[in-house]
């Protein structure tokens, strides 16, 4: 079963992309993001399902590097 994350900005708090993974992710993986920036994971969020629902919803917080 595939997990469903939302890719979050550390410094803004705007979610970034949805992104698919075979497996919950550590908190210390790296992936690109679509727009082909490395991240790393910094912090890992797991919510639990709402009443009825099956899903829990996983945030996961990364830092973006600044622009020059």
């Amino acid at each position: 079963m595939a997990i469903t994350a939302t890719i979050m900005n550390t410094a803004t708090g705007q979610p970034i992309q949805k992104m698919s993974f075979g497996r919950m992710p550590k908190p210390w993986a790296s992936f690109n993001l679509a727009t082909g920036e490395l991240v790393t994971a910094e912090r890992i969020d797991v919510t639990p399902p709402a009443p009825g629902k099956f899903a829990a919803t996983v945030q996961i917080w990364v830092r973006l590097k600044a622009k020059d």
